[in-house]
């Protein structure tokens, strides 16, 4: 069993709680100083509290708060170089960790809220990471090593990008209750059909462009959907929701330079 640690039980860190949960495998100790958000993950951990320095006994200590209070949460821990510190917060650079820590084996990761359900999509930094932090990574989803520079592209790809798709499903679901179905039916319809539509993609050797062929069927009905789709500014305007997540990262980066 590996001793994990979550510090921060938002979001992000009681989806990374309840994914390890499922995945088994770890003993977990969930530390906020909110009892509520504590009560929320008390079913999907071992322990809960509100002392970082319990929190700190792990092997894996991971960091799951705002950006604003990793500083505040990193002096309150006191670690060896034998732990591993694993932190969430967008924009917070490894050097600045690991300028604050005796831990020898910093990791910056950025996960989604997929983790809870095991379907995360997570960015891991090369540099610093193990085998241990990839099973954990493995155990609540997909991920992908990439050099720092891209954490902000990263950032905004897998780490906003949940709120993206949520806003297209919104429109899909939307649409169909206004032609007739029932919010239950187009929520259903919609949702299963963005999941089938990513394992397609995640298990087809063919590229998008050719799934999208695969589906339209000449003088068919997705054809002409397409058609109001590609005289659309839809691509654009997500390719411009990406790149302001990427901005806003970046920006969050300036206060972590050492």
């Amino acid at each position: 069993m590996v001793n994990v640690s979550v510090i921060g039980c938002g979001n992000m860190g009681s989806a990374l709680i309840e994914g390890l949960w499922r995945a088994g495998g770890h003993t977990t100790t969930a530390c906020d100083l909110d009892p509520d958000a504590l009560a929320r993950v008390a079913d999907f951990c071992d322990r809960t509290t509100d002392d970082p320095t319990v929190a700190a006994e792990a092997d894996i200590v991971v960091v799951a708060v705002k950006p604003d209070i990793v500083g505040a949460v990193l002096d309150s821990l006191s670690l060896s170089p034998e732990q591993t510190l694993v932190t969430f917060a967008a924009g917070v650079s490894r050097s600045y960790v690991a300028a604050r820590t005796d831990a020898e084996t910093v990791v910056r990761v950025m996960p989604n809220l997929a983790a809870a359900s095991g379907n995360a999509a997570a960015a891991v930094t090369k540099d610093g990471l193990t085998d241990e932090v990839r099973a954990l990574l493995a155990d609540v989803g997909e991920f992908v090593e990439i050099d720092e520079s891209l954490m902000d592209t990263a950032t905004a790809v897998n780490g906003s990008g949940p709120a993206f798709v949520f806003y297209l499903m919104q429109a899909m679901q939307d649409a169909g209750v206004e032609s007739g179905l029932t919010h239950e039916q187009a929520e259903l319809l919609a949702a299963q059909t963005f999941k089938g539509a990513a394992e397609t993609v995640l298990r087809d050797d063919r590229t998008l462009d050719e799934l999208i062929d695969a589906v339209c069927s000449p003088n068919g009905t997705t054809i002409e959907g397409m058609k109001v789709l590609r005289a659309s500014d839809a691509d654009e305007a997500m390719r411009k929701a990406v790149w302001a997540a990427e901005d806003r990262s970046k920006e969050l980066s300036e206060a972590f330079h050492d």
